[in-house]
């Protein structure tokens, strides 16, 4: 059996945004979902950059607790993903505590609530002023007050796309 890696997504690669289809592309690898979860400690998730990108910021017990989701995923899916996710040059991938809420089949799982570790792309080197941003529980890339929609980009070639500022 291939040795899966346990990774949490808060942003555009969850079921219903506009970079999932990456997760079920079988060219790039394979990504089992797992479960809905949510981060154990607070983190703060920010909107920024002329994309309206979604970051979890490197700032442990600020924020909130992030939802997302787990996917258990190959090591082809999972150098998708750090390349992706532009790892280590913009997102670090980190092992994080995350407690899974429901299953595979989206059923709550009540008292028996789990914890992993598992990967999450978090940024670790941004402008102080991204601190200050409004901080979401839960990402929509329709945008929420405060945040506005995220705006797809076929081609981020350049790093100043990416500033995350």
């Amino acid at each position: 059996m291939m040795s899966m890696i346990r990774v949490f997504v808060y942003g555009t690669l969850k079921r219903g945004e506009p970079n999932y289809h990456y997760m079920v592309d079988a060219a790039n690898g394979v990504a089992r979902f797992v479960g809905k979860a949510r981060t154990v400690d607070c983190w703060p998730l920010v909107v920024a950059s002329k994309y309206n990108i979604p970051f979890l910021l490197d700032l442990r017990g600020q924020g909130e607790r992030v939802e997302g989701e787990i996917y258990d995923v190959d090591q082809k899916m999972g150098d998708f993903l750090d390349d992706f996710e532009s790892h280590p040059k913009l997102y670090q991938n980190t092992k994080i505590a995350i407690e899974q809420l429901t299953n595979e089949e989206d059923h709550d799982l009540g008292d028996g609530k789990v914890t992993h570790q598992c990967s999450a792309y978090l940024l670790k080197n941004f402008k102080p002023h991204m601190a200050e941003l409004p901080c979401l529980s839960n990402y929509s890339s329709q945008g929420v007050p405060e945040v506005n929609a995220y705006m797809e980009s076929d081609d981020l070639t350049d790093a100043k796309d990416l500033d995350p500022g």
